[in-house]
């Protein structure tokens, strides 16, 4: 899988997590060189087995996995030509023993765990190996038993080595009166007598060494040389049998080389397994139902990595829909539930229990995409916006059915009418590929592409609107919102502002101020609608042109809207148009003939309203006995209309031009 997106979605901090469970250098290397899978049955295998593995550790098993102490040096030293020392030895024979337990254990265990105790079914006791080491190592030496030959040298060495005690014993009686302490010394392995300097004469033999201060010579008598001369032969001639007997171990040792290979790659998969295990009771997790059509269905899923209490995620994508645009308010755990789809997807394809409710549903994809993050470098001086189309090229190499993409903030970093543009036109290739998408935005109009394009679905992250905190809490099927308007109402920003602001969204920037409009501080007409351009000699009949995305002819993708009765839309609802994927204000209920007054940038069309869908309501843009004159008509012709009810003149009228 792609290293950059596992990188962005911290999988490496789970594989680091996971190690602090294994106990050897095989399990931990395991670890180290763990990557997804891609092939549905072998992912189905591994999660198999570390369910089961949780399950005998849940059930208060003690799992008796070897120790691999020693034994990657002696796996590496085997067939070189190296003798093995009785260290090795014992290391060897102690993970015999221990692959013996295990054996025993697994085969107990064959019935509840069918997949992990086969490994220990291919395993190998080797008896005559563990018995010959038993036979010549003990205490860690090599024992007198191990060859007649050394047993017979030993005897020897201890007749001498009694002739030589006692021979020393007696000269330390005699030379009592001369001796600079009365204890027997060695030098070069030879015993010698501390002889004080003056008397050296006095005790025949050789001075082998003598003090630094020159007080005392270090002599071996001449009456045990021949008895020292013959112990170091017969220590020799030992050291030449244990060399023998080690040879021998060793030759053996590399007989079984396969069998032992064997078995240290049993034991380094069970102590990978078991730490899978352990891993998954620390993080609560379970196993899962699979699939590779791209279906995720996640039951009260917690992302692995968060140190705190997370909103359990109730995630579905791929059945009815496999392009899921989620909005809502910054913090509000979009990006978090982003890299929970794509994290918990990764770990179960590296068999790994994932923290959801049983009965989750993943697939396993080939590919996966990740665009999280603004991925800046300094050192390219890429921008935000350099670096989302970086990532969505790499996206396109491999994007097919088989491929998670997740995008984090789509159309940002640039200017927002061509980030949507560009970003609708991606969500179209992406789908047309087939990959299964997920996708956090702010724009209005990429939610309202989702509404009504076949295959696509909206979702909300939730937030709670009385004390303007996310929930955390993913709702599909409805699309959110920023709450900015309400969040900066509730901490204080003037209504009228915010009234202003409805208007801007609703109907777009205004191109320049309108005539008239005076210098803060000066007196001013409040909510006057700032360039609202509804001079009716401005009004055009001719539809604008759609958006960037919008290929197809209006006939093919205008998505009609069941009737709910005569003049379903009101004055000063905003209405989206499908099939030119722009919003609107209504200035003029539905005549005769079932057109709609719907001023789109500041400018009025006449519309079918089978070609309109409610995107919202007026009484949730505009408060209880709003002016809509203040939005629709100009400041002119409302000063006309004021001098008018005050004193009216018969056959005077103000004349517009009607919309065609």
């Amino acid at each position: 899988m792609n290293e950059k997106a596992l990188q962005r979605l911290e999988y490496g901090k789970i594989k680091e997590a996971l190690a602090e469970y294994a106990v050897s250098y095989l399990g931990k290397r395991q670890i180290d060189e763990l990557l997804p899978i891609t092939a549905k049955s072998v992912v189905r295998a591994k999660l198999d087995e570390t369910a089961e593995a949780k399950s005998l550790l849940q059930h208060g098993a003690s799992v008796p996995i070897p120790s691999l102490e020693g034994m990657e040096n002696i796996l590496d030293l085997l067939g070189t030509g190296y003798v093995f020392s009785e260290k090795d030895f014992m290391h060897m024979h102690q993970f015999l023993t221990s692959c013996a337990q295990l054996m025993r254990y697994m085969a107990a265990k064959s019935g509840i765990a069918p997949h992990i105790s086969s490994y220990a079914a291919s395993m190998y006791s080797m008896d005559a190996l563990k018995s010959e080491i038993e036979r010549c190592i003990r205490h860690g030496q090599v024992h007198d038993s191990a060859s007649k030959e050394l047993m017979k040298v030993r005897k020897r060495l201890a007749v001498f080595e009694e002739r030589l005690k006692s021979k020393l014993d007696s000269l330390m009686s005699r030379h009592r009166s001369i001796l600079q302490e009365h204890v027997l010394s060695t030098r070069n392995g030879r015993y010698v007598l501390p002889v004080k300097k003056e008397h050296r004469k006095l005790v025949k033999g050789t001075v082998l060494d003598e003090s630094a201060s020159g007080q005392t010579v270090y002599i071996e008598p001449a009456e045990v040389m021949t008895i020292q001369f013959e112990l170091t032969g017969l220590k020799a001639e030992e050291a030449r049998e244990e060399l023998k007997v080690l040879s021998d171990l060793t030759a053996l040792a590399e007989s079984c080389d396969q069998q032992l290979l064997t078995n240290i790659e049993a034991v380094g998969t069970y102590d990978f397994i078991f730490a899978k295990a352990k891993y998954a009771l620390a993080i609560g997790g379970f196993n899962v139902e699979l699939n590779d059509q791209g279906i995720i269905d996640l039951r009260e899923a917690k992302h692995p990595l968060l140190n705190r209490p997370m909103v359990p995620l109730n995630f579905v994508i791929g059945r009815r829909y496999k392009s899921l645009i989620i909005t809502g308010p910054n913090t509000g755990g979009k990006t978090l539930t982003l890299k929970t789809v794509g994290l918990l997807t990764v770990m179960a394809q590296s068999g790994l229990l994932i923290p959801a409710r049983e009965g989750s549903l993943l697939s396993v994809f080939n590919h996966l995409a990740v665009d999280i993050g603004d991925g800046q470098s300094i050192e390219h001086a890429l921008s935000t916006f350099s670096a989302h189309i970086r990532n969505v090229n790499e996206m396109l190499q491999f994007a097919d059915r088989s491929t998670l993409i997740l995008i984090d903030e789509m159309a940002s970093g640039t200017d927002p009418g061509e980030g949507v543009g560009l970003s609708v036109a991606i969500l179209e290739e992406l789908h047309r590929r087939g990959a299964t998408v997920v996708a956090t935005t702010h724009f209005t109009e990429i939610k309202n592409f989702a509404d009504v394009t076949p295959g696509f679905e909206n979702a909300r992250m939730e937030f709670d609107t009385d004390t303007l905190q996310p929930l955390y809490r993913l709702r599909i099927g409805e699309a959110g919102q920023s709450y900015a308007f309400l969040i900066a109402l509730k901490l204080g920003l003037p209504a009228g502002l915010i009234e202003r602001s409805r208007e801007i969204t609703a109907r777009g920037l205004p191109e320049s101020l309108p005539q008239g409009t005076q210098a803060a501080g000066s007196e001013s007409e409040p909510n006057e609608a700032s360039g609202a351009n509804t001079d009716l000699q401005e009004e055009t009949t001719t539809e604008p042109e759609p958006l960037p995305h919008s290929e197809k002819e209006p006939e093919d993708t205008a998505q009609p809207i069941p009737e709910e009765g005569p003049g379903i839309f009101q004055l000063g609802d905003c209405v989206y148009i499908a099939y030119l994927g722009r919003t609107g204000i209504v200035f003029e209920t539905e005549d005769a003939r079932g057109n709609v007054g719907v001023m789109i940038q500041n400018q009025k069309f006449k519309i079918n309203q089978k070609r309109l869908k409610l995107h919202i309501e007026s009484k949730e843009l505009y408060p209880d006995n709003y002016d809509l004159d203040i939005v629709f008509e100009t400041k002119e012709n409302r000063k006309k209309r004021k001098l008018m009810g005050r004193k009216h003149t018969p056959g005077v009228t103000i004349e517009t031009k009607s919309e065609e």
